[in-house]
Parts: C-alpha cells; sequence; structure tokens
C-alpha cells in the first residue's frame, strides 16, 4: 500500500467524515456554515464532511452561531478551537491581517487550515505559512472559490480549443459598494479594495495565462480617506504579445466580467467572482457558442471538497490552488501595492 493510500485508509477507519471548523463569525463565515449544512444533506458531500465548530473571541456569538447552524461544538477563544483534537480541518472566516497568525496557530496545533482570500496581508507572511505547512505536511491551501468550480475548467477547455485563436488581450473587473464596513476601509486589518475584490481580477487573468509571469506593470490607484486602496486599475503585460487590465473599487459596482480577446474571437464571462455564463463569439461579433455553468449548493462546496479529499489523502496541497500560485499572487499584489507605495501599519 502506497503511503498516501495508506494515510487515505487511515483517516477513512474513523468511519466520520472530516469535521470542519470555522474560525471567526462574521458575513463570510455564515456562507461557509450555511454551504457545510448543504453539503452534509446531499448525497455527493454527505460522507465527505461534515459541519463540527466555530470559534469567535466572544463566546456568546460563537454559541449562537453554532446553534443557528446546529454545529454541535463552539468556542469562546480560537486557541480553544486549534486544540480540539476532533477538528480535522479549520476554515479561517477573519480579516486579512490576521490569517497568517490563524494560520500559524492552527498549524502548530496539527490542524490542517482552508485560509480565506486573500490568502495574508503581504508575501512573507504567506512565505511564512507556507514554510511552516510544508515542515508540518498538514494541509494548507488558499479559499479562492473561483479556483476550484466548474467553470475554470470550462473556460480553459474553450481556451484550449484554439475556438478564439491565440490570446491577445484579457480583461477583468470587479467592484461592489462596500466602503461602510469597517474591515474594509481599515488599513490596521489590511482593508482597501485590492485584497478584498482585486484578487479576484488578477486570479480570473492569471488563471487564463495559465500562471505566465508578468514582464511588467503599470497600475494606478485612488486611496480612500484612511488611507487603503479604493480603486485602481493595473495593466499587465506577458512578454510582448498579451496585454490584460484588472480593475477594481469599493466605491461603486460594476458589470463583474472577464473578457478574453483572441485573433479569431473573443470569450465573455458573466460575473469572474462567480461565473454565471460564458459565452463565446467569432470575428463577426456573432454567437458561436453559449455554455451555462452547473448548478451549485453555494459555490463554496468545491473548496472544501477539494481539501477534504487532499486530506483523507495525504496531501499538503490543493491542485486546483497550489503554494505556487498563492505565493506568485501575493507576490504580485505585493508589487502593485509597492508601485503605489501603500503599506499596511504592521508592515
Amino acid at each position: 500500500m502506497s503511503t498516501l493510500n495508506g494515510k487515505r485508509a487511515q483517516a477513512e477507519s474513523r468511519n466520520r467524515a472530516v469535521n470542519v471548523a470555522i474560525l471567526g463569525a462574521g458575513s463570510i463565515a455564515n456562507a461557509m456554515a450555511l454551504t457545510l449544512n448543504r453539503m452534509a444533506d446531499d448525497p455527493r458531500y454527505g460522507s465527505l464532511v461534515a459541519p463540527y465548530a466555530v470559534a469567535a473571541r466572544d463566546g456568546e456569538r460563537a454559541a449562537a452561531f453554532a446553534q443557528q447552524y446546529g454545529m454541535p461544538v463552539s468556542y469562546g477563544s480560537y486557541e480553544e478551537l486549534a486544540n480540539d483534537p476532533d477538528v480535522d480541518l479549520v476554515y479561517i472566516a477573519t480579516p486579512h491581517s490576521m490569517h497568517a497568525e490563524q494560520a500559524l496557530l492552527c498549524l502548530d496545533a496539527g490542524k490542517n487550515v482552508l485560509v480565506e482570500k486573500a490568502f495574508t496581508a503581504n508575501a512573507q507572511q504567506a512565505q511564512e505559512v507556507l514554510d511552516a505547512a510544508d515542515a508540518s505536511g498538514l494541509l494548507c491551501t488558499e479559499a479562492i472559490w473561483t479556483r476550484y468550480m466548474p467553470s475554470r475548467g470550462i473556460i480553459d477547455d474553450l481556451l484550449a480549443s484554439g475556438v478564439i485563436g491565440e490570446i491577445r488581450t484579457v480583461s477583468a473587473n470587479l467592484a461592489y459598494a462596500t466602503s461602510h464596513k469597517a474591515r474594509i476601509t481599515s488599513p490596521e486589518l489590511a482593508g482597501g479594495a485590492l485584497l478584498d475584490v482585486g484578487v479576484y481580477a488578477l486570479n480570473f487573468i492569471d488563471m487564463v495565462m495559465q500562471g505566465r509571469d508578468v514582464a511588467r506593470l503599470a497600475t494606478t490607484m485612488m486611496p480612500y480617506s484612511t488611507g487603503v486602496d479604493a480603486q485602481s486599475s493595473t495593466t499587465l503585460c506577458y512578454g510582448d504579445d498579451v496585454m490584460a487590465t484588472a480593475d477594481c473599487s469599493m466605491l461603486a459596482y460594476s458589470d463583474r466580467g472577464g473578457y478574453i480577446w483572441g485573433t479569431k474571437g473573443y470569450v465573455v464571462c458573466t460575473n469572474i467572482n462567480d461565473v454565471e455564463a460564458i459565452d463565446v463569439y467569432d470575428n463577426n461579433h456573432q454567437p458561436v457558442r453559449h455554455v451555462s455553468v452547473p448548478e451549485q449548493l453555494t459555490g463554496y462546496e468545491y473548496e472544501v471538497a477539494a481539501a477534504a479529499n487532499a486530506i483523507l489523502d495525504g496531501e499538503s496541497q490543493c491542485p486546483d490552488m497550489p503554494h505556487a500560485d498563492t505565493l506568485r499572487m501575493m507576490k504580485l499584489m505585493d508589487r502593485i501595492r509597492g508601485e503605489w507605495d501603500l503599506r499596511y501599519p504592521f508592515e
């Protein structure tokens, strides 16, 4: 029996699903808890994952959260959650500035982690977490859901088919009016549009470009009154043949479109944050193909299932978002912020 198969057999011998705990009790934590409940009730996932626990800094809040979502365990501190021997996977659902510290806490306690995007506040923190994960052999993966969704494979297959010829230009935008949220505007929490929504535009481009290196970039940012980035536009050049633009904002709403222009036609992706449909046009702007995306539970189930399966297989990374991809994206966002001369207080 191979080592990986042995680890899967050992995990499955527990006769229970992978127990998932949520660290944090904010809006994204609620979305994950809903997802876990739906997965537990779905025959495709019911034997794979189980909603188990939640932790918040306020014990009463955590208890109310657990009661709402039928979780058997709640904690009033993150340390208690990390030290629970029945926790198999911790989903970290706190502001960006806390991700590194909390991921290290969990890894040190022997827990696998699924860390909400942006993975950390900067590449230095990301490297520290990934080094700790590599040393531990535990799973550590970034929860940027678009990397795990079926739409990614659909887009890849369309582009590989040559239906639009050679890719020459990519454009992606994502914007929501969220300046009323403290975590978005706070420099101390690594707020700003880039790490919150710009990360999706950059990841969309990176997936289309199959991780190619950015040769050069030009970027412009408009600051918010607190000093974080309110909105920005970044142009990325890949060699001498492909140019891409990523736009994001926390002041307005955008069409959330993803556009891929080729030498024979172009692709339009509706909503890069959760692709709903993909349309292909020829060089006369005539529709060639319309692809609907499969119905989802919430869209978060794919990253959870990928993480759970990786744990059962004894893997420390998910192929959908390996460590190298996470680190590359964090370095790219550092590079962009460097052009703006924007640093968070803790940096």
